[in-house]
């Protein structure tokens, strides 16, 4: 397995600290308002990562945190009138109602913040102590430039970067990029006694003790968008080495960003997409496929279009998948992702394509592969013989769908829940008039039978003459 390393610029073989162990980190959100479209990206990223180390045989210890104390918590609490712990209680079920709609699996460890407020002033003193931090009227500042390697991961030099500082310095920090490790409170706001006074913990400082905890000095993967590289990872890589010693996260790994129809998100722009808009509109499995349809790392823009392609593509499969059940009934993956390898076999280029820095769309490939293969032998001629193939091939499709988080249910199910926004007639209704334009036909009465169907497809219904009878299904294209 290769990984593109962050801090390296460059693929590199994945081999855990541990044999067959992985701990990975992951930056959570900050809970003080929904989740948009691009925490999805971020979360379903590292949901198939977490879900394909476990396929192909590492146990994961996959950590990712809540900030449930910050700026804007304060500030939006201060807004509405609440206190804070109940504003992020808030988001944070909102988070958890968003992430199962998306069929993310859960972390193995979720810390918050607040409860780890000791661990965190611990490693503040122990900063301090090393002269790498110094006190200004109740706050305390890592001073970066104590640290040789700050900028390495971001790639940029300390003294360019300052050159290039433009916004208003504290006046207190030594150097402008020197960053909080513990804020002095103000008044009305949340705190916790510390050596400094009153205050609270700074953002990067929650990240580097609560890995520090769970996964030790060193771990495997520390994960997260793009935009978090520069400060907050370069912030948490300084002051864990710096406090820890190690080597902290071995391989950095970030996802791309989400635009939409070309723009960034903005809600001054009103294009501003959260996780339950975009539910609201299509159906979580289509919003799954459609942010794995780019390589991780690149940009990916959330229009309508691309999204109904990425609709049509998964209706293909469960068209296949439905078809497959009228020939040999119906059959569901129950199998834990640990057991998924051997069947994967039945899908060439799958795991191959993963295991090169996720690629999940050469996987997508390579899966539609085996759905075409399928189609291909059930429209042969001779189906005798072929049903073992077909048996191997469906459990091959329905484990890689498992590995994406896709192909999770029953295919009438899945037409069901596409169509249900545009749905304007009852089943009952549609069995009703097929049989109605059945008798039409048998009494050479034509004229009814194609009413009929033009009726139902003005209704969103396509009907389908086989010579086992009439099949519908809704137009979803």
């Amino acid at each position: 397995m290769e990984i593109y390393n962050t801090i390296r610029r460059d693929y590199q073989t994945f081999e855990p600290l541990q044999p067959g162990r992985v701990g990975m980190y992951v930056c959570g959100v900050t809970v003080y308002d929904l989740c948009h479209i691009g925490h999805a990206r971020s979360a379903i990223v590292f949901d198939v990562l977490f879900r394909f180390l476990r396929t192909i045989g590492y146990s994961v210890t996959y950590v990712r945190n809540f900030t449930d104390i910050d700026d804007k918590i304060i500030d939006r609490a201060n807004l509405l009138g609440v206190g804070t712990a109940q504003l992020a209680e808030k988001y944070i079920q909102a988070f958890y109602e968003d992430m199962d709609s998306l069929l993310v699996l859960r972390p193995s460890i979720e810390p918050r913040a607040t409860h780890h407020i000791q661990p965190m002033i611990e490693m503040v003193q122990v900063l301090l102590n090393k002269g790498h931090a110094y006190v200004e009227e109740g706050d305390v500042y890592f001073s970066v430039e104590t640290f040789p390697g700050y900028g390495e991961l971001s790639g940029r030099r300390l003294e360019e970067m300052k050159a290039g500082f433009r916004v208003k310095v504290d006046e207190k920090k030594r150097h402008p990029l020197d960053f909080a490790l513990w804020k002095s409170s103000k008044p009305n706001e949340p705190y916790w006694e510390s050596p400094w006074g009153k205050g609270r913990p700074g953002w990067h400082l929650e990240c580097s003790v609560m890995s520090n905890i769970y996964l030790g000095r060193t771990f495997d993967i520390h994960g997260g968008g793009l935009d978090l590289i520069f400060p907050h990872h370069e912030n948490e890589r300084a002051q864990s080495l710096c406090a820890n010693g190690g080597q902290f996260a071995r391989f950095w790994v970030h996802n791309g960003f989400v635009t939409v129809e070309s723009e960034k998100m903005s809600k001054s722009l009103g294009n501003f997409i959260t996780i339950r808009d975009a539910t609201s509109q299509y159906h979580p499995e289509v919003l799954r496929l459609f942010l794995l349809s780019k390589h991780y790392r690149t940009p990916l823009d959330f229009s309508k279009e691309q999204v109904f392609r990425e609709q049509n593509a998964l209706l293909r499969i469960y068209r296949t998948l439905k078809r497959l059940e009228e020939i040999m009934g119906k059959h569901t993956m129950n199998l834990e992702l640990e057991e998924l390898s051997p069947h994967l076999q039945q899908v060439p280029g799958f795991l191959d394509s993963l295991s090169q820095d996720l690629n999940t769309p050469a996987a997508i490939a390579a899966l539609f592969s085996a759905v075409k293969e399928v189609n291909g032998i059930m429209d042969g001629a001779k189906r005798q013989g072929d049903e073992a193939s077909l048996r191997q091939l469906r459990d091959g499709i329905l484990a890689a769908g498992k590995v994406l988080g896709i192909l999770n249910q029953e295919p009438s199910q899945f037409f069901q829940e596409v169509a249900k926004s545009r749905q304007e007639i009852q089943e009952e209704e549609i069995e009703r008039l097929i049989e109605e334009r059945a008798s039409a036909r048998k009494a050479k009465d034509f004229k009814r039978a194609d009413e009929v169907r033009d009726y139902l497809k003005s209704k969103g219904v396509i009907l389908e003459d086989t010579p086992k009878g009439t099949k519908w299904r809704w137009d979803l294209s």
